[in-house]
């Protein structure tokens, strides 16, 4: 029987999730699930919140949002304890491992802290995708599956109530751009391989979804054309500023060589006319390079939060809305659901 909440209500019984998609054949079951809607609809919710807003911009940060990037904190600090050890091997440094370890001990408590009282016990449940986000102990490797888990460890955050619509900006640039900083500085320590990189025709050895959120805080009142992300001097006057050309500037930072050699993809972006096609553009690659990959989806986890369950027929995957005044700037209005409706919310 379930636990009551103090409002008389059944709380929700959360569980460990794991992972369900064994073979390709599987595949297919991912592509019409909740998690899959609920996934393009979360990222496509972020594009429209982030349109026109800056990194470095003055925010109400909301309290689980601190406390989250406190405890990013704790773990830049435990790289800190943890230096990489000499050894032959020039990449994949073993001292990662013991630095996962430590983070992996750490983990429940310092997430079950941070969730308000009557969440706490979704600690067991959102906690797999937090630790699953960081990289690969084994094979000393980070890639965009590992991204995707926190991604997926946002979602569950919004989906069970720890944050709430408004914190969505707090969360987008202020959270997720600490993650990333932390995943540079994990990667860069610890000489960590890409995994499943696919060389000069990714965005990125690392990472796919800050270029996505990136170009669409640049489909509204952008200070430089799509064609001038690749300029030095807009890349030095705007790496801390502005997602994606950050992205550029660590991009130039971990490789030599001429930008077109090997980043090839971004290269050709920069001919696309308006940051908001090359944002709808990113996200159908994303679909197609992340999403539709049996190497990355085999390692997703599904519990009682972001679950397998097919979609009803006939709801259409979400498209985010650019070039529009976002909603933090405009009058209130009613607030569309942020997921499509179904069991799983």
């Amino acid at each position: 029987m379930s636990e009551s909440g103090a409002d008389g209500e059944p709380k929700q019984e959360f569980v460990v999730p794991q992972k369900l998609v064994k073979s390709n054949a599987d595949m297919e079951m991912w592509r019409m699930s909740e998690c899959y809607y609920d996934l393009l609809g979360f990222i496509s919710s972020m594009c429209e919140a982030l349109q026109g807003t800056r990194n470095n911009q003055q925010l109400v940060m909301p309290p689980v949002v601190e406390k989250l990037m406190k405890v990013l904190d704790r773990l830049e600090q435990l790289a800190i304890e943890t230096p990489p050890v000499d050894q032959p091997a020039r990449f994949g440094n073993v001292a990662f491992k013991s630095w996962h370890q430590k983070m992996q001990s750490e983990s429940m408590q310092l997430i079950t802290d941070v969730l308000p009282d009557p969440l706490k016990h979704a600690s067991k449940e959102v906690c797999v995708y937090f630790v699953d986000c960081f990289g690969n102990p084994t094979r000393i490797d980070y890639g965009t599956g590992h991204e995707l888990a926190f991604i997926m460890f946002l979602m569950c955050l919004f989906k069970i109530g720890a944050f709430e619509r408004k914190d969505e900006v707090a969360v987008g640039l202020k959270l997720f751009m600490k993650y990333i900083i932390l995943a540079r500085k994990l990667q860069v320590t610890y000489r960590m391989e890409p995994a499943g990189s696919h060389g000069v025709w990714s965005l990125d050895d690392f990472q796919f979804v800050p270029f996505i959120w990136g170009s669409a805080q640049l489909s509204v009142n952008s200070p430089i054309d799509t064609s001038q992300f690749v300029e030095e001097k807009y890349i030095a006057k705007y790496k801390d500023e502005l997602m994606f050309v950050g992205c550029i500037d660590y991009i130039q930072q971990v490789k030599t060589g001429n930008f077109y050699e090997h980043s090839n993809q971004l290269w050709s972006i920069s001919a696309v006319p308006q940051w908001s096609k090359i944002c709808t553009g990113l996200i159908k690659m994303y679909q197609k390079e992340v999403l539709s990959k049996f190497p990355v989806i085999q390692h997703v986890y599904f519990g009682s939060i972001l679950t397998l369950k097919t979609i009803k027929l006939g709801t259409t995957l979400p498209n985010p809305r650019l070039g529009m005044v976002p909603r933090q700037h405009a009058p209130a209005v009613p607030a569309p659901p942020k997921f499509p409706a179904g069991d799983g919310m």
